[in-house]
């Protein structure tokens, strides 16, 4: 008899560990990186696996006391958007949510080994310490268990798209759109497992989790403008009154650059970052409007497959991917024959995080970031390039550019954001221009070339509204906050 064909493509998993066992007992998504139960290929692979061997299925999610810096900003998005794909699961699949709090190392093994799992299933990440947990956990658990890796992020699984370290867009761009045909494809529905699970599913308290994670990383706030969850990604996408692909994708290849236009860009970098949506939902939403809007889709889809997927093949095959060494020899070459170079500013870290330079235009992206949670893209590049000129070395303004990113940015901690400050400083995925004093052969951004590109003053009083409205907020919370001290 022909044996059943697999709802997920073998391309997209990876078995990290052989177990000894048959698949005996229960199956056990341990979520990470895709925070989602709609297009969620390894959610689907876990059920399928699950429902095949007629064993239960569970999801564990471990949250880490502030990882890799992670503030309010960032952990109250992602909890909120995890309170809410609770909700759904035990209203749609009935599929338990183990919460677990620590190192992943420990609860991981541990609950596989309490609750007699035979399969653990992952999903993908290229970061170095999620890499590493996964080695950890292949080790710890009893040799009966098997470990999957998902990759339910990239379109093209990042070990398919490429075997190697890519140089550029240029060089990764032909191997994904070869592969699309067999990998953009719709997504199977996912229904409730056959077998139920059986043992208690311990209750969440999420509002004191919550309140708990929004009360320690207090020093950067939550923001108001992205609500977090699974419906609100798909509202940014195809709502029906100010969606992306709905209301605003006309405009995106000629109005993106421009960071007085922010609405012009989609707005789903936060939803993606914590997998809050599928890059393959937005690329086939986005592939039924093409014939209308050939150009920005086409744009769009570049930033949202080759570039994301490039960031990750970045990450993946070179480890040192926030460091000078994970550079091209020739941009170490060139940094370090001008890292002496005299710089006409040097400003520390605190100064630089406060926006105190002589820059107007780099100190209202610094606010933008601060208060918003986002500074635009073209920014992001002005920003980056101007640490490398005011800092001591290329060392100490890569160091100082991703602090700031990860600390700051709602979808920092992330490949992309990694790869964009490699590529300001370190030249990443770029070539070598005019060699010129601190930057060397690095490309160059300056003051002038951005009062050609947009309205620079109109940026400037765009960030200081929103800076102005952010402290408004806040005071109005303060006040609230000791009226109701008061009352009890």
């Amino acid at each position: 008899m022909a044996s059943p064909i697999p709802v997920v493509q073998s391309g997209r998993i990876r078995v990290l560990k052989q177990g000894s066992g048959p698949l005996v007992g229960p199956v056990v998504y341990w979520m990470f990186r895709d925070q989602r139960i709609r297009d969620n290929w390894a959610l689907i692979h876990a059920v399928d696996e699950a429902n095949k061997a007629n064993v239960p299925v569970a999801i564990a999610f471990n949250l880490f006391d502030q990882f890799l810096g992670a503030k309010a900003r960032q952990l109250g998005f992602m909890l909120r958007g995890l309170q809410k794909l609770h909700s759904n699961l035990e209203n749609t699949l009935q599929i338990p949510f183990f919460l677990f709090q620590g190192e992943a190392v420990d609860t991981i093994p541990n609950f596989l080994k309490e609750c007699g799992a035979s399969l653990l299933v992952t999903d993908f990440s290229p970061l170095r310490d999620v890499r590493s947990w996964k080695e950890k956990i292949c080790e710890r658990v009893s040799e009966s268990v098997t470990v999957h890796e998902v990759d339910a992020h990239n379109v093209v699984p990042v070990w398919v798209a490429s075997n190697k370290l890519e140089y550029s867009a240029k060089t990764i761009r032909g191997k994904i759109n070869k592969l699309l045909p067999e990998y953009l494809i719709e997504l199977p529905a996912i229904g409730p497992p056959k077998i139920k699970w059986l043992s208690p599913n311990p209750p969440i308290d999420w509002p004191k989790l919550i309140a708990d994670v929004v009360r320690k990383g207090a020093e950067v706030p939550e923001l108001e403008w992205c609500e977090p969850g699974e419906d609100a990604a798909l509202e940014v996408l195809m709502g029906s009154k100010n969606g992306f692909l709905t209301a605003r994708l006309k405009n995106y290849s000629t109005e993106r650059n421009n960071p007085l236009k922010p609405q012009a860009l989609s707005g789903l970098s936060p939803y993606l970052h914590f997998g809050q949506i599928s890059a393959q939902r937005c690329a086939l939403e986005a592939h039924k409007v093409r014939k209308l809007y050939t150009q920005a889709v086409d744009t769009f889809l570049e930033e949202l497959i080759v570039r994301r997927e490039l960031a990750d093949n970045f990450c993946y095959y070179q480890p040192r991917y926030d460091s000078l060494l994970g550079a091209w020899e020739w941009a170490r070459k060139t940094l370090m024959e001008h890292a002496s170079d005299k710089r006409e500013h040097i400003y520390t870290r605190e100064q630089l995080e406060k926006a105190q330079t002589a820059d107007p235009l780099w100190n209202a992206s610094q606010l933008e970031m601060v208060h918003y949670g986002k500074m635009h893209g073209f920014m992001r590049m002005y920003w980056a390039k101007k640490i490398l000129e005011w800092t001591s070395g290329p060392e100490e303004a890569l160091a100082i550019t991703i602090y700031l990113n990860d600390k700051y940015h709602i979808d920092g901690r992330d490949p992309s954001g990694y790869v964009g400050c490699m590529w300001s400083i370190c030249g990443l995925h770029d070539q070598g221009w005019r060699e010129r004093p601190v930057f060397g052969k690095i490309r160059y951004m300056n003051y002038a070339g951005c009062k050609r590109k947009f309205n620079v003053d109109g940026y400037i009083s765009y960030v200081k509204r929103l800076v102005g409205e952010s402290k408004k907020r806040k005071a109005e919370v303060y006040f609230d906050k000791k009226a109701k001290e008061l009352r009890s």
